[in-house]
């Protein structure tokens, strides 16, 4: 029974993802899911899912224990709220489903591969393990059953114990510890820089479509290591970094030097994170209108001969503003289109999105 159950349930889940599977772009858009993580439960309403229910035999034991109903009718006989109708009723199924089941379908929806850790990028982790018992150790270790079990059959072998009073009297000889010891667990790790262009040409629209697209991407990639780092970077005319709430909320104003964040990024980057130890990834979004031609080749002068050496990717991703030029992913393209770590998108809206990540994630760096 408890099998068919189980069964029953995978199945339930299974048709549920199928349905979300159909609205991934809408649920991609869904700025309420910024700032959840892992394995927190969400709750998605599902269209067109009846929930679960028992189907019963054939038999004529009609009404709910006191005769035959009559729509509107209370299950406890006593009147039910409105007139029952003649049309189906309507109802939509909000179903509970973590954020790394979200990312999963992501991934099988847009076709992305598992991402293997690159190369030598992979570090040893330590970690202790409780492994034994021993004689001494701190108070916090004791083992009390073992410990129990020894002063008992001390009791009852030196004939100490009375059944009919039984009381247990520890010794220091009946004390066990557990003891522990270190292992060493091999770990891939990664680190994720989002740089933001919040320059005046930067409006709320054009900074929400960058948090979606950071927050999906955020998501991907933890599903795709063990252990990874996140930073952030926002800029104008100068850049610095602050912390995930910031990024997401931040509302700023000025000009635009996209150069700023890149070398703020190649300092964060050299100064806590070796390319033999992290698998790096670096994005960048803006809306392409940089202060001036000779800064944005200044940062493609940055991105090949400081960055590109130790990431496993750069994404630039442009989102689509009135203002401003929007030049910037032409110059990446003029001056590093030979570079495959290099990838571009471009966003005008939030249907883009879906796209977007594709593109990053599609080679599966």
């Amino acid at each position: 029974m408890i099998l068919q159950i189980n069964t029953d349930h995978q199945r339930f889940r299974k048709i549920v993802k199928g349905k979300i599977r159909d609205d991934l772009r809408k649920f991609l858009t869904r700025g309420e899911l910024l700032g959840r993580e892992g394995k927190k439960l969400i709750s998605i309403p599902v269209k067109g899912i009846d929930t679960p229910h028992f189907r019963y035999g054939d038999n004529n034991d009609a009404g709910v224990g006191k005769g035959e109903g009559k729509p509107g009718d209370g299950v406890d006989g006593e009147g039910g709220v409105g007139p029952g109708g003649e049309g189906e009723g309507r109802h939509i199924l909000e179903v509970d489903i973590s954020l790394d089941e979200l990312a999963d379908i992501l991934g099988e929806e847009l076709k992305l591969p598992r991402i293997k850790p690159r190369g030598k990028h992979r570090i040893t982790a330590e970690r202790d393990r409780y492994t034994g018992i021993r004689q001494a150790g701190p108070e916090s270790l004791r083992h009390f059953k073992r410990t129990f079990r020894r002063a008992l059959r001390r009791q009852i072998m030196s004939g100490l114990y009375d059944p009919e009073t039984p009381r247990i009297i520890f010794e220091r000889r009946d004390k066990i510890y557990r003891s522990w010891r270190t292992v060493l667990s091999p770990q891939s790790n990664a680190l994720i820089i989002y740089m933001m262009d919040v320059s005046g040409s930067m409006g709320d629209e054009q900074k929400e479509l960058v948090r979606l697209e950071a927050f999906w991407i955020d998501a991907w990639l933890r599903r795709n290591y063990q252990g990874i780092e996140s930073r952030y970077i926002v800029h104008d005319v100068r850049a610095g970094e602050v912390d995930r709430e910031t990024f997401f909320r931040i509302r700023e104003d000025g000009g635009t030097r996209i150069s700023s964040a890149f070398r703020l990024a190649k300092d964060v980057i050299d100064r806590h994170y070796s390319p033999l130890d992290w698998n790096i990834y670096l994005f960048h979004f803006s809306d392409g209108d940089n202060s001036s031609e000779s800064d944005s080749r200044e940062c493609c002068a940055l991105l090949r001969e400081h960055l590109l050496p130790s990431l496993n990717l750069f994404g630039y991703c442009q989102v689509a503003s009135a203002y401003g030029t929007g030049n910037f992913i032409n110059v990446v393209h003029e001056q590093l289109r030979d570079l495959e770590a290099v990838i571009t998108s471009r966003v005008n809206n939030k249907d883009d999105i879906y796209d977007s990540i594709k593109t990053f994630f599609s080679p599966g760096r």
